[in-house]
């Protein structure tokens, strides 16, 4: 039997409608992720990063808390994470912290789906 496909949600822009559709996508997908024989990750950058640490992203991050409960490995740039000092705070969360570029070369060495917003 093969490696199972893989279909990446990648949050990068920061706007209202990029975090709530990145966040709301991963959950449609999680839900039906067994069925359709596909794992699902979430993986933050840059400026959607910074929205982890943002008090008044309470939904975006409730949404994000979600899938981390429902066992969907959600990732973010260590990089970033760290320059931040927040590095802690978001493995306490259950965010995964791994380097941007060991993420995505693992993307391609997968050949998983990348679907950005």
């Amino acid at each position: 039997m093969g490696t199972v496909p893989k279909t990446v949600i990648h949050i990068f822009h920061a706007d209202q409608d990029s975090l709530a559709t990145g966040a709301h996508v991963a959950e449609r997908i999680r839900q039906v992720a067994a069925d359709r024989g596909v794992e699902l990750e979430v993986y933050l950058f840059g400026p959607a990063e910074q929205a982890l640490l943002d008090i008044d992203r309470a939904e975006f991050n409730t949404q994000i808390d979600a899938l981390i409960e429902r066992g969907v490995p959600v990732r973010t740039c260590l990089n970033i994470a760290a320059a931040a000092g927040a590095a802690d705070q978001l493995a306490q969360r259950g965010i995964q912290l791994e380097f941007a570029r060991d993420a995505f070369a693992r993307y391609g060495r997968e050949a998983a789906a990348v679907i950005s917003f």
